[in-house]
């Protein structure tokens, strides 16, 4: 009989404290909602990685490559092969060519490879007299020819 008299005086002092902590339990559950308003959080940034920038555009990105590599060459276009003047020829390892287009246009280094003009005619060969070019011309059979341009230094 004691123990139930106990048991009743224990409980009725413990069911006001707990009842105060299941308020409190939920004070907390819900200061905890207002304070994390995430909605993906996998979505953020891991902060153990570096941070990623946005890359700008940089100046290497605006010059033309020709097969992956770099050249500061500027681009020969000539509506008519007629107006091109060989002023120079550089022999070595690399042949080069130096080409004047109109008798006061700007000199333009060329090599072995480029194009030159509308019908696309290219540079086959760099000699000490001259350069050749070859252009790919429709005949007038409808079959592809190559018609070759010998262009001598100018005097």
């Amino acid at each position: 009989m004691k123990l139930r008299h106990n048991l009743k005086l224990i409980s009725a002092f413990l069911m006001p404290f707990l009842a105060s902590n299941a308020t409190f339990a939920v004070e907390i559950e819900e200061i905890f909602k207002k304070m994390s308003e995430l909605e993906e959080p996998f979505e953020l940034r891991d902060p153990f990685q570096p941070p990623k920038f946005k890359r700008k555009e940089s100046k290497i990105d605006s010059i033309p490559k020709t097969d992956g590599v770099y050249t500061n060459l500027p681009q020969l276009y000539v509506e008519d092969l007629n107006e091109i003047r060989v002023t120079g020829v550089l022999i070595g390892t690399e042949r080069r060519a130096f080409v004047k287009v109109g008798e006061k246009g700007s000199t333009y280094t060329v090599k072995e490879g480029m194009t030159l003009g509308s019908n696309e005619a290219e540079i086959k060969a760099i000699l000490p007299g001259g350069l050749i070019l070859a252009e790919k011309v429709v005949n007038i059979y409808g079959e592809t020819e190559y018609l070759e341009t010998v262009i001598p230094i100018s005097k």
